[in-house]
């Protein structure tokens, strides 16, 4: 048994209580006034972050609360999590549906219990391994890109006094294409911002989210299987709590068109070999490094109760659309950090015409349709919306390893 959020305290983040406390504590009346008493809908609340942002937001007890996420096994964990929880006030109006945003029942839904006041966005393909060939890339968009410029229209109907969608630090100078359609996300919400009161942020992994390398570990080891990680690189990361924080302020303390980040230092990025290793060493073992995915497998065969080491094989990442580093914020970006104690704010992004977006919206969708797609084709499309995409391509990715 292993506490994670000590865990993640004591050998992640090496932050005793929340990096956002401060910020908290200060715009505590201006969260209560704008969520208390209101309607919220949240899409794609099931997951860590969207249900780390509910958890947040139920402590200022809006009226109403209605949850979309495809999972319906997230949506029941959810429930039963909030509803164990000592202290935890939910709402009397308080349902989930399991259902995809992009599809017409959600506007029956929106239809039912809008107009809403406040609406959180975290539907998205967040993996690189989600870039392994156009079919794979194609939803990647439609989710990412095509579906939240939908919902965005369905709400201009009726607009709510808050919106928030979820970016990512990997947006800034993307090098992949889950990175790149975030970017062009953020172009789209953007085009919206002068209709209602619209704002994101981008920010480092979420330490044990559900589908990360480090939750993965859990599994392996209920399974007793080894361990795999990636020796070179380094990533910026925050708790499980934190991200809804984040999400939280964002939604509801930014000016529209905002752009949300933590102020993290390059000194705060973690290995994840070495979190690897002190995670081993928590739980009683010594990292036993194996020099292939076989050796490995076949070491973690011989594990007993009372074994002493664990096998784990670390590797150079060489997958397509990593970097060894992240970054939230480029040159070109306006940067207001004195507002928040411990977020940063990007206050110049751009702003296209909405007929511009819609336009090219229009174009993403006839070349996915087309029946000779391709994967470089995609990329081609996406680097003459973006020309700040440079993407890495090695023509290998994550779903070739363990």
């Amino acid at each position: 048994m292993i506490d994670i959020n000590k865990f993640i305290s004591e050998h992640i983040t090496f932050r005793p209580e929340s990096f956002f406390k401060k910020d908290l504590e200060k715009h505590h009346n201006q969260l209560s006034e704008a969520i208390s008493g209101k309607s919220v809908l949240v899409i794609g609340g099931g997951g860590t972050i969207g249900s780390s942002f509910i958890r947040e937001l139920l402590r200022f007890r809006p009226q109403s609360l209605v949850v979309v996420d495809l999972s319906e096994n997230y949506l029941t964990e959810l429930t039963r999590d909030l509803r164990s929880t000592h202290g935890m006030i939910v709402p009397e109006t308080y349902i989930t549906y399991p259902i995809n945003f992009g599809e017409p029942v959600f506007d029956r839904v929106l239809e039912k219990y809008g107009p809403f006041d406040i609406v959180a966005n975290f539907a998205a393909h967040k993996h690189v391994r989600s870039e392994k060939d156009q079919h794979s890339v194609t939803a990647l968009l439609e989710n990412n890109i095509i579906k939240a410029e939908r919902l965005l229209s369905k709400l201009a109907v009726n607009p709510p006094a808050h919106f928030f969608c979820v970016s990512t630090d990997k947006a800034a100078n993307p090098v992949n294409i889950m990175g790149a359609s975030k970017k062009i996300m953020e172009e789209v919400i953007m085009s919206y911002s002068s209709l209602f009161p619209i704002t994101t942020a981008r920010f480092a992994n979420v330490a044990f989210s559900n589908g990360s390398l480090l939750a993965g570990y859990l599994e392996r080891l209920m399974k007793v299987q080894p361990f795999s990680s990636p020796s070179d690189i380094r990533r910026f990361f925050v708790s499980p709590q934190e991200s809804g924080q984040i999400c939280l302020m964002a939604c509801i303390l930014g000016a529209s068109g905002d752009i949300f980040f933590p102020k993290l230092e390059d000194a705060e990025m973690m290995n994840f070999k070495d979190i690897t290793i002190s995670f081993l060493k928590t739980l009683g073992y010594e990292t036993m490094i194996c020099s292939s995915e076989e050796e490995a497998r076949y070491e973690a065969t011989k594990l007993k109760p009372g074994s002493k080491h664990y096998p784990v094989y670390f590797f150079v990442s060489e997958t397509s659309g990593e970097k060894t580093f992240e970054e939230f914020y480029t040159d070109e970006e306006v940067l207001d950090m004195n507002t928040f104690h411990a977020l940063g704010v990007i206050k110049n992004a751009p702003k296209k015409p909405l007929p511009e977006i819609q336009q090219m919206i229009s174009e993403l969708k006839e070349i996915l349709a087309s029946s000779t797609l391709t994967k470089a084709g995609i990329v081609k499309v996406m680097s003459d919306f973006l020309p700040t995409f440079h993407h890495i391509e090695t023509g290998k990715n994550l779903d070739q390893k363990m």
